[in-house]
């Protein structure tokens, strides 16, 4: 059973979100708060596998609050997935950072990634990611299509879909597969590539892939 605790301002969130978490028989909300300070001490106090916290909260931001948890795997949610915000998350390495338009499978695949000790970005934000990071020299594309060389045909078209910042159900629309077997497409690329989460493997696309 993964522990986690919510936190929100918004108690109207909060009780949406323990809903969609709670739908997984693998997840029990253990704790709640309403800011970033209270956020912190029933997260230790209960001893919490993942913390669930929204971006902009009273006494602590969620960003902020990263720092105090002792290596508490946190998901940053937020209606903003601003550039600024990307830029701290993946500073301060948040297990994950959902947006609040997600879907109640996005944010269960979230937590469950951020327990198992990966990272998980929802595809808008990969896209920032994308947008963030300048092309790099020859020399480093070169080495990332020496990496990309590991897949067939299909799973670089798969990797292509994910660094264009499509999700795994609208990967399985354009090339007309079940989004169960995106999902295996998107584990098995990431297990060849050695990349811990999407935003990796779409980084590598782009400098391989061109």
């Amino acid at each position: 059973m993964i522990r986690v605790l919510i936190a929100d301002d918004e108690p109207l969130i909060t009780a949406g979100i323990r809903t969609v978490l709670e739908s997984d028989s693998g997840i029990e909300v253990v704790a709640e708060a309403a800011d970033g300070r209270t956020a912190v001490e029933r997260a230790l106090a209960h001893r919490v596998d993942v913390a669930v916290l929204d971006l902009n909260m009273p006494e602590l931001d969620g960003l902020s609050a990263v720092r105090e948890l002792a290596g508490v795997p946190v998901v940053i949610l937020t209606a903003f997935g601003i550039e600024p915000n990307v830029r701290r998350a993946i500073r301060q390495q948040v297990a994950g950072f959902v947006l609040k338009n997600c879907t109640p499978d996005e944010l269960i695949r979230a937590v469950r990634a951020a327990h198992a000790g990966e990272a998980y970005l929802s595809p808008q934000v990969t896209r920032l990611v994308l947008d963030m990071v300048s092309p790099d020299d020859t020399d480093r594309r070169d080495t990332a299509a020496a990496r990309l060389a590991v897949l067939s045909p299909r799973e670089a078209e798969v990797l292509q879909l994910i660094a264009e910042g499509l999700s795994n159900a609208e990967i399985g629309t354009r090339v007309h597969m079940s989004e169960a077997t995106i999902k295996t497409y998107v584990s098995r690329i990431l297990s060849k590539l050695d990349c811990t989460n999407r935003v990796q493997a779409a980084l590598l696309a782009r400098d391989g892939l061109g």
